[in-house]
């Protein structure tokens, strides 16, 4: 008889309890939360993770602050969040480049996409536009790829380097149209473009932000936009699929991701707060200004487009060489 008024109490005494632990756990975000960013201050990932940070912080409860960490194409900034602790208060900005081609660009990648992460949603996407000289003979995707084939090896396309968007979509480009081209790989974007407005090579695949200017002042001219539908900045320039490169597709992406073994309910809470931001009209207005999209994605949806794109971008980067270790 004891013993069961014993196993009562206790029984009870739990019962109380467990509400009121609970009632007594603190909720997230209790302080700040950090935002690493794989590239430096100042360039187009870094504004696009600002105007989240601001706006995500707004509907946390709590500053969200950007920590640029550059350096070996994004790889330094994703290997430390990886090994961050999984509670929340750190976040990486993940890109197309850090996640699904820095796997096949370095041999040694001291971090795994798809293991040392929880995904939690895609932010925004943006293309890239195909722009020649004035001086070049083609008026068309078309055009371009008859010359290409006419003058093997002879055409040239700059980039801001190996392994970066605008190499991967020359190389793309090349593979699809069956042509032969030589990549110029340049230290950055800016000096490329120098060369291309100066007539010093032929072609450029370069950010649609970048080159609406350009276009517009005659610089330059665009033949086709690398995404699966065309811009709202350009809408009279085709898409690559349109001009005849059937299944041509370059889509940048940046989203957010947690370390993995985040807690499911602070990374379903980040997805919930970031679709609400994205989906805003003035978070809306401001990507299209950059030439980008807002494309906010459930965990799930945006884990399945980093394993896609890991094993579309794998063959393009060992058909072209590029190694960086």
């Amino acid at each position: 008889m004891r013993i069961a008024r014993l196993f009562l109490a206790l029984t009870a005494s739990l019962w109380f309890a467990a509400p009121l632990a609970h009632a007594q756990a603190p909720a997230w975000p209790r302080q700040p939360v950090t935002l690493v960013v794989p590239f430096p201050a100042g360039g187009p990932t870094d504004a696009m993770a600002r105007a989240l940070a601001q706006k995500l912080g707004e509907r946390l409860g709590q500053t969200v602050v950007v920590d640029n960490k550059g350096g070996a194409g994004g790889a330094i900034a994703a290997e430390a969040v990886a090994r961050a602790a999984p509670d929340g208060y750190t976040l990486f900005f993940g890109t197309t480049g850090t996640l699904a081609i820095n796997p096949s660009l370095y041999s040694k990648l001291r971090y795994d996409p798809v293991k040392d992460f929880a995904p939690v949603s895609l932010m925004a996407t943006t293309m890239n536009v195909l722009v020649v000289h004035p001086d070049v003979p083609a008026r068309n995707l078309g055009d371009l790829v008859k010359l290409a084939k006419a003058r093997p090896a002879s055409l040239t396309y700059g980039s801001a380097g190996n392994g970066s968007s605008n190499h991967l979509s020359g190389e793309l480009f090349r593979t699809s149209a069956g042509i032969q081209v030589n990549h110029i790989p340049y230290k950055g974007s800016a000096p490329a473009l120098v060369d291309l407005l100066g007539g010093r090579i032929t072609m450029m695949f370069d950010t649609i932000a970048q080159q609406t200017q350009n276009i517009a002042a005659g610089k330059v001219r665009a033949l086709a936009v690398t995404g699966p539908r065309r811009s709202p900045l350009l809408p009279d320039v085709p898409t690559a699929q349109e001009a005849g490169l059937k299944d041509f597709d370059v889509t940048i992406w940046f989203g957010v991701l947690a370390p993995a073994a985040t807690p499911a309910p602070v990374v379903e809470r980040l997805s919930r707060e970031i679709a609400t931001v994205m989906s805003s009209d003035d978070m809306k207005k401001r990507m299209q200004a950059d030439g980008a999209e807002a494309r906010p994605t459930t965990p799930a949806e945006f884990a399945a487009l980093i394993k896609h794109d890991m094993a579309k971008w794998g063959p393009v980067v060992k058909a072209s060489g590029a190694t960086l270790d």
